[in-house]
């Protein structure tokens, strides 16, 4: 009987252990050596992987960045201010990851998914990692479907293609930005989602960009990605991988996307600052010498997929900054022979108030041109050999007083092209306008009208575009060449509409 009741006792006492017994686990856990900057070092972590989260400390989050044999390399993603010499490190077994999903549209996020705004918590069941490789090449499709950007300068001599990679640099100030803004704005009724990360910038200047997307109306598409100059040069060196994260997440779903990095430029800064903060052996101009591969392999993730990989797309603007408008500079080149073409802004044509600067004798689009609809690449040409012309004549013909007739006519058909190309900011113009007012001009239509009408002329266009030639813009959208009776139709329709509204005389057009 005493056996049975020390048999009950220990039954009892067994079960109650094993209820109340927790998981036994291994944490691998270390301690920081030193702290420089936005970087720290930590003694051995055996198995940590690279790009591992690390957590510190006070929620303090660090990335694996440097593997050394008896050492870690850590980059501090959030504020590392409370972070010494002997506080323990444990490891997470987690690479980066970011929330992913129709939640995040509308929102203003930093590279971990954290938000922003004043629009609460986001709540999404799929994460991806920020780090992936890019899409096979047999899992790609060519560029086929034009990215109207609402920008004629682009739209015509430098077509974007879905999947494209086209850069846009220019020295400070001279409207990359707003060149990046305006094509999200373009997007406003197309479907395309657009994210916008922003490296190393202003928060006023970020607050700015936001104003102006929920102004237009295009923020419930659109995602920012935010690593202002205030966030550690972690945070800033990861942004824009979370952003492309972000991005294909609709791609396989389908989705067209464009995002901007505004911009690779400090980007690479922060990547140098933290290269040698950990003590990696600097090359040209102090970066380390991958600095073109971390950039490639962002770029590279930009594509368009095939069907049965989803089908959608992923476009890319980066934005690079030159200095004194050295295109030959370490970081623009590289950037130039990893994107599709480049859309370079002039200082002195910004200086002059030609906006947008763009310098269309070197940018290029390499495969853009593929995409550009085909009423569109029919005036392209007409258009690019007329506007070079006036170009080289018009610094000769400062030189001389009386110019014969054609050289006159060559002035004026040159200065019609360059006055269409410029455009005030936030008014993109939608593509058959584009189309039919570049036709006017080619066809000289808009070679006499006064500088102060040209406005007013554009409006007459797109409102005949708009009612009585509405089928003819139909056309255009499905892809259809312009026949030669509908471009005599459209011209005399054009010439009447202009001489009605009293912008020209009869005998001007």
């Amino acid at each position: 009987m005493i056996l049975d009741t020390v048999k009950d006792a220990f039954s009892v006492v067994q079960d109650t252990i094993d209820k109340q017994s927790a998981k036994v686990g291994v944490e691998e856990i270390s301690t920081v050596s030193s702290v420089s900057g936005g970087t720290a070092e930590v003694s051995r972590l055996d198995n940590v992987q690279m790009e591992e989260l690390l957590m510190f400390p006070n929620d303090v989050m660090g990335l694996a960045f440097t593997l050394a044999e008896n050492s870690v390399g850590v980059v501090f993603l959030n504020n590392p201010d409370s972070i010494k010499a002997g506080d323990r490190v444990h490891r997470t077994g987690r690479v980066v990851d970011v929330p992913v999903g129709e939640r995040l549209l509308g929102r203003v996020i930093d590279p971990l998914g954290n938000p922003l705004d004043d629009a609460g918590r986001i709540v999404t069941v799929n994460r991806r990692k920020i780090e992936r490789e890019a899409y096979p090449i047999m899992a790609r499709a060519p560029v086929a479907v034009p990215l109207q950007t609402g920008i004629k300068a682009i739209d015509s001599f430098t077509p974007i293609g879905r999947g494209q990679r086209e850069l846009i640099l220019g020295d400070r100030q001279t409207g990359k930005t707003a060149l990046a803004i305006d094509a999200i704005i373009n997007q406003k009724n197309t479907g395309v989602i657009c994210i916008y990360c922003a490296i190393a910038q202003r928060g006023t200047a970020i607050a700015r960009v936001v104003d102006n997307l929920k102004k237009y109306d295009v923020m419930k598409n659109t995602i920012v990605v935010a690593a202002s100059g205030d966030e550690t040069a972690g945070m800033q060196y990861i942004a824009p991988y979370a952003a492309t994260a972000i991005g294909e997440y609709f791609m396989e779903k389908g989705k067209d996307v464009l995002v901007v990095y505004d911009d690779l430029t400090a980007h690479a800064r922060a990547y140098r600052e933290l290269s040698l903060l950990l003590r990696r052996p600097p090359g040209r101009e102090a970066f380390p010498g991958d600095i073109f591969y971390i950039h490639s392999r962002l770029l590279e993730r930009s594509t368009r997929l095939k069907p049965e990989f989803g089908g959608g797309s992923l476009t890319a603007l980066p934005i690079v900054e030159t200095e004194a408008q050295n295109m030959s500079a370490y970081i623009p080149t590289n950037i130039i022979s990893i994107t599709d073409g480049q859309i370079y802004l002039s200082s002195p044509m910004f200086q002059k108030g030609i906006l947008p600067a763009i310098d269309t004798g070197r940018s290029v689009s390499r495969v853009g041109g593929d995409a550009q609809l085909p009423a569109y690449s029919a005036l392209v040409g007409p258009l690019k050999l007329a506007f070079s012309q006036f170009e080289e004549l018009e610094s000769f013909a400062k030189f001389r007083s009386h110019l014969d007739a054609e050289t006159e006519r060559q002035l004026k058909r040159g200065r019609a092209i360059r006055a269409v190309m410029q455009q005030k900011q936030f008014a993109p113009v939608p593509v058959v306008e584009q189309i039919a007012i570049l036709f006017a001009t080619t066809e000289g239509l808009l070679d006499n009208v006064a500088d102060d009408s040209r406005e007013k002329a554009y409006r007459v266009i797109a409102s005949l575009m708009k009612t009585k030639h509405k089928d003819m813009s139909d056309a255009i959208l499905r892809r259809e060449k312009l026949s030669p009776e509908r471009k005599k139709t459209l011209a005399d329709d054009i010439r009447a509409a202009l001489i009605n509204e009293h912008i020209v005389t009869a005998k001007q057009v």
